[in-house]
């Protein structure tokens, strides 16, 4: 690299207007792809490295806050650097556009998934897309591992989630409370283990000087202020109890959209981690207990949810969509249109709480950068979410390797084409759309010259 690329980027970058910023957020919209991980990646590729929107130390203090909260990080994260830039408008934008491209694209493959399922080449499609799955959600988990961990220390609560969640069973807010509590402890007794944006991974980066540096002053919108948070938080009430009463008033409370709106609001609030961790709670209710679509269905689901765009907690457009068609909720005349308007619906209820979260408390998560005592367990609790992630991987892998469980057959051709999926993420480093389409394709054409090999119903 020559001295003049070097000094060119270490200068200023210039500001960004307003519209800059949406034409950038659409566009990260449809091409946010490979899971919370992957979109988090990219986001710090574009916004730290490249543009230079906001300096590493920053994004990382945003990320921890997201994790924290209940809700998909990645949309999370990108509400918060909206609003940071642009105020709540920038927020509003930023975080709608993050979800926008995957819920239409999700509610058309629903509809092809429902109307032409059965059909050989839907079904290789989605055998093939399967382990596919698998193999990005534990690349997910090295993603963000070699982001977060950046000691040994963060690498042993990991670890000690990891076996907290996969074999003693624990619920992931006791997790998160107890990985809190090491980092509230451990800054007193070991700050420089929890120090935000130290480490390797921060020490040795030198993208040059960010529009909202290290030492950039918190803008004036995003101070804490009493006012601001009680109308952000009353608004956000307001909405989610008008758009109640409405479905309570044309449907009653018993109706499925209304169901649906009271099931995906307490997912919104009381599970923790992102996607994956809201996942099993997703399935307990979706799939056991409102019986709105199958297990099979759900799990083809998630493969959908993996191959668009958007957060994989998306996967809530397909399961109110699925829910209502099959439920006929609008007439056997209004399929379409039933499941078109529970995926909306469901989207709405879900995100709102994450949208009166980075709006109401951001002001005071600015407030506190900087403060060890405050980062620190948002940085342990960083750390505890890639054990959960990483045994999420296994979960998907023994569903798509031991269809039948462990007394059944193990599936070769599903562990190939995980290995193969693997190999292309982790050595050859193809992008996921790449793998993806040509695990798709594997799928298709073993659907038709091999059909008993795939076993497909």
């Amino acid at each position: 690299m020559n001295t003049a690329t070097v000094a060119q980027g270490h200068e200023m970058p210039a500001p960004v207007s307003f519209a800059q910023a949406f034409w950038f957020w659409l566009k990260l919209g449809f091409i946010s792809f490979g899971g919370p991980a992957g979109q988090i990646a990219l986001m710090h590729t574009e916004l730290v490295e490249r543009r230079r929107w906001i300096s590493e130390k920053r994004f990382l203090h945003a990320l921890n806050y997201c994790m924290l909260l209940p809700g998909p990080e990645a949309q999370q994260l990108a509400t918060y650097i909206g609003w940071l830039m642009h105020r709540t408008r920038g927020g509003i934008v930023a975080g709608v556009l993050f979800v926008l491209p995957s819920l239409l694209i999700l509610i058309g493959l629903s509809w092809v998934y429902v109307a032409f399922g059965s059909q050989p080449v839907v079904a290789g499609v989605f055998f093939g897309l399967k382990p596919a799955v698998t193999a990005l959600v534990l690349h997910a988990a090295h993603r963000i591992g070699t982001r977060a961990l950046k000691n040994n220390y963060l690498w042993a609560i990991a670890g000690l989630a990891f076996v907290g969640i996969a074999f003693w069973g624990l619920p992931f807010p006791v997790i998160v409370l107890a990985a809190a509590a090491i980092g509230f402890w451990g800054a007193r007794w070991a700050p420089q283990v929890f120090a935000v944006g130290g480490g390797h991974g921060a020490a040795k980066a030198n993208y040059g000087p960010a529009l909202i540096d290290d030492t950039t002053p918190t803008p004036a919108h995003a101070r804490f202020n009493k006012r601001a948070l009680l109308w952000v938080a009353g608004s956000g009430v307001g909405l989610w109890g008008a758009a109640m009463l409405a479905l309570l008033a044309l449907y009653g409370w018993h109706g499925a959209f209304t169901q649906m709106a009271w099931f995906f609001t307490k997912a919104a609030l009381l599970t923790f981690g992102g996607a994956y961790a809201v996942l099993p709670y997703v399935v307990q209710g979706a799939v056991d207990h409102y019986q709105w679509l199958t297990p099979a269905q759900m799990m083809d689901g998630l493969a959908l949810g993996e191959t668009t765009p958007g957060p994989l907690i998306m996967v809530v457009a397909f399961v109110g969509f699925v829910g209502a068609w099959t439920h006929a909720v609008l007439g056997p005349d209004a399929l379409f249109l039933g499941g078109a308007v529970a995926a909306v619906g469901v989207t709405f209820f879900t995100f709102l709480p994450s949208f009166v979260f980075i709006l109401a408390g951001g002001p005071f998560i600015e407030s506190t950068h900087g403060n060890l005592k405050l980062t620190a367990p948002l940085t342990a609790i960083t750390a505890a979410v890639v054990g959960v992630v990483a045994n999420l991987a296994l979960f998907f892998a023994y569903h798509v390797l031991w269809r039948s469980g462990f007394q059944g057959p193990f599936d070769y051709v599903s562990a190939a084409i995980a290995c193969a999926a693997a190999v292309s993420l982790f050595y050859f480093k193809h992008g996921v759309m790449a793998v993806l389409a040509a695990c798709a394709a594997a799928g298709w054409l073993l659907a038709y010259a091999a059909p008993t090999l795939i076993q497909l119903h």
